[in-house]
């Protein structure tokens, strides 16, 4: 019974949608069956700290395995350990200093071993930085909260977004999906996404900021929907801007989730757009996130 419990656990992982956990059981996935995700998706601090913990863990083995010979390396004092392990240093990392070096069969096997070892590692972890440099990604920021209010003498809902960097992304497409409860004919209850259409969903170089708008009339799975409404269904949003970064000269994607709660009804976006003395256009972002009601 311990066994079976421990295996729940372990089958046991929080998926994070946007602010809702799910807790996902029964799917078993080894840890190094996905490494290589796990190391792209991994944070800078726990990258560099498993590079060096791994970086330690061979060098204290392979010093091990020179401890334990007849004194397979020249020029160390004493045989003691922490020398192996300085010369591990120098061998797996091939600086090779020259003050210490393989004498013996043994050592010279090891050596070698070590180097191969060192090689395949640092090409391996020379990959892996450059792929997360090189990966691309879009630094885009999206208001705290959608909004609904009325927009060319209808109910909208708008959804603010700019682009951080201030490069230009050409082509840029945007989608805007609904997420939300429903129960089918049968009496079964479901998740279910609807599409928003957007009154425009492309720009052509986007460098600043950009509001979608989406009609809230008659075919919107929106119409007639109150704040209690949004609750009970616990409906969801779910924005997906895509475009070319001509800088990177590749394709960036930015995501963003937003529940029910973050939902303003009869609010709109504060005005960051406005001209300055010498007729220049000038936006305060430090009012992006800001609504006021109307």
């Amino acid at each position: 019974m311990n066994k079976s419990r421990s295996e729940h656990r372990s089958r046991t992982r929080i998926v994070q949608l946007g602010r809702r956990e799910i807790v996902a059981e029964g799917l078993h996935l080894n840890f190094w069956a996905d490494i290589s995700h796990r190391c792209m998706t991994a944070s800078w601090p726990s990258f560099i700290g498993g590079a060096a913990l791994v970086f330690i863990l061979f060098n204290a083995i392979f010093a091990l395995f020179y401890w334990i010979g007849d004194q397979p390396i020249s020029n160390v004092p004493g045989g003691a350990y922490i020398d192996y392990l300085y010369f591990s240093i120098e061998t797996l990392s091939t600086a090779g200093y020259g003050d210490m070096h393989p004498q013996t069969h043994y050592g010279h096997f090891i050596a070698a071993v070590e180097l191969f070892t060192g090689i395949f590692s640092m090409s391996l972890m020379t990959g892996l930085v450059f792929a997360r440099f090189s990966r691309p990604s879009a630094r885009l920021l999206f208001a705290d909260n959608p909004v609904i209010s009325t927009h060319d003498g209808k109910p909208t809902l708008m959804v603010r977004l700019a682009n951080e960097r201030h490069n230009i992304i050409g082509n840029a497409t945007a989608k805007m999906w609904l997420l939300k409860d429903v129960v089918s004919c049968e009496g079964r209850s479901f998740r279910r996404f609807y599409q928003l259409p957007l009154v425009r969903n492309e720009h052509p170089a986007l460098a600043l900021s950009w509001t979608l708008y989406h009609v809230i009339d008659e075919d919107s799975p929106l119409y007639g929907q109150t704040a209690d409404d949004l609750a009970e269904s616990s409906v969801g949003l779910v924005v997906v801007v895509s475009g070319y970064d001509v800088v990177a000269a590749q394709t960036v994607h930015g995501r963003r989730s937003y529940d029910y709660g973050d939902i303003l009804f009869g609010h709109r976006y504060a005005d960051i757009l406005g001209e300055m003395d010498d007729g220049r256009l000038r936006i305060d972002y430090g009012r992006f996130h800001d609504t006021v009601p109307g």
